[in-house]
């Protein structure tokens, strides 16, 4: 063991640990979770890191041979993707700080274990010119933004997919139903397509939100006046973080406001719970349509997934829209935490960041997969039941709204309630009453006007 020291006292750390006192101490701190800080902001984290030795050398304030092993030790960490060391939890006081401590222990240890003959000290040379207040969420923004192109991507593939079932079922007619009662009909085709509709202004709800997050504070250190920082390094130092993450980053033009205002997570926070929120409206629609198979609509065959019962023979369970749901209520939770976590930042800093990034990278990651799982295991292999639905329209009486225009309202209302009293279809009781010509009444009664598709 050797001993560290701190502002607080003194600390044994195990020899081969490449974390220090800082990291240990939070690990003590904060026994919340075991869950550690999400990966890819680490990963941004040690660019920075890169970015700033860089940066520093070339403004004279490193030494050059300090910055070199500096940026071995990144490159090396990047490389291995091996974060064994960063041992700091998710969860954690001090607005990020253990997170940027135990960050620059590693990366000092590293760089003197490549370079014994040179000695970089975590503050004084891994921290240079940085605080955790400007590092931290720039950090977290670029997490955010590496997260967001595969979550694009199976966004992309739910539409696509959405938009091939409507198309397949694109004359498919199907009772319409508001307030989970017969409505006029529609087709399979015109509901996909909505589908499609909806989950394509999401995608552009998340490509706007983008620009909430590439304006960072670095350059700002504690507070945003750029304290203990060099003029250099403010002008330079996105530009090499650009550089080395391949991020399109750009100075926040107010870094005072860019430290203690976390308005630009409520808004991503926001986007994310729109879509999960989409998603789980379109999960009660499925599950709803694929009840039965007997006693239910049944329109909708979903793929059978697994076993649904451990009691109920050949019992199956819509398992997918099931946890797409799931995925939305946390998702969901997780937009409440960040609005709460933003609102109580006081002053000149936001402490909370550290619950916010947890939400938010998360949420980004569940729903990624959630969509994921919808489009390969519930939209691939999806079937409407055509000749069900084909049933239902026939049997509906709402189908007698076409009447309405020809025999007037009291006249439609009382051939529906005839109909249902004797269980026969509208059509077949306008007929027998002689209400219009039987040409006109099969033209009024068939799919293309019952649909409003008539060319």
């Amino acid at each position: 063991m050797r001993i560290e020291k701190d502002c607080v006292g003194e600390m044994e750390v195990p020899d081969d640990a490449l974390y220090g006192i800082h990291a240990l101490r939070a690990v003590g701190n904060f026994p919340i979770t075991k869950e550690r800080t999400n990966h890819l902001l680490i990963q941004s984290y040690i660019e920075i890191k890169k970015a700033a030795a860089q940066i520093n050398a070339n403004a004279g304030t490193l030494d050059r041979a300090k910055a070199s092993a500096i940026v071995d030790a990144c490159d090396k960490l990047l490389h291995d993707d091996d974060q064994s060391a960063f041992i700091v939890p998710a969860i954690q006081g001090g607005a990020g700080t253990s997170t940027n401590m135990n960050t620059n222990e590693v990366v000092a240890n590293v760089a003197m274990r490549l370079h014994p003959e040179v000695k970089i000290h975590p503050n004084d040379d891994v921290n240079q010119s940085q605080s955790t207040n400007d590092t931290y969420p720039t950090a977290g923004k670029m997490a955010m933004l590496k997260l967001i192109t595969p979550l694009c991507e199976q966004v992309q593939r739910l539409v696509k997919q959405f938009k091939k079932l409507s198309d397949e079922y694109q004359n498919t007619i199907k009772v319409g139903r508001t307030q989970l009662q017969d409505a006029v009909p529609t087709t399979y085709g015109k509901s996909f397509h909505a589908y499609a509709t909806l989950f394509g202004r999401d995608l552009k709800r998340i490509n706007s939100a983008i620009n909430e997050l590439k304006t960072v504070s670095m350059g700002g250190t504690a507070i945003g006046t750029g304290i203990n920082a060099s003029k250099y390094y403010q002008e330079h130092i996105v530009d090499a973080i650009n550089v080395v993450s391949g991020l399109n980053l750009a100075p926040d033009t107010d870094l005072i406001d860019a430290i203690q205002n976390s308005d630009h997570f409520i808004t991503f926070s926001g986007v994310l719970k729109t879509l999960a929120l989409d998603l789980s409206k379109v999960s009660n629609d499925f599950r709803l349509l694929g009840s039965g198979p007997k006693a239910g609509l049944n329109e909708l065959a979903l793929p059978k997934r697994q076993a649904g019962s451990s009691i109920m023979p050949d019992k199956i369970n819509p398992v997918i829209p099931e946890v797409v749901n799931q995925v939305a209520f946390e998702v969901a939770g997780f937009d409440t935490t960040v609005s709460m976590a933003a609102e109580a930042g006081q002053l000149e800093l936001n402490a909370f960041e550290p619950i916010m990034f947890k939400s938010i990278l998360t949420g980004e990651e569940h729903l990624t997969m959630a969509v994921k799982t919808f489009v390969d295991n519930c939209l691939n292999g999806l079937k409407v039941n055509v000749e069900q639905c084909a049933e239902n329209v026939d049997n509906s009486a709402v189908t007698a709204t076409v009447l309405s225009p020809k025999i007037g309202y009291e006249k439609t209302t009382k051939l529906i309630k005839k109909s249902l009293s004797e269980n026969e279809s509208v059509k077949k009781v306008a007929i027998e009453d002689h209400l219009l010509p039987i040409d006109e009444i099969d033209h009024l009664f068939s799919p293309a006007v019952l649909t409003n598709d008539e060319k």
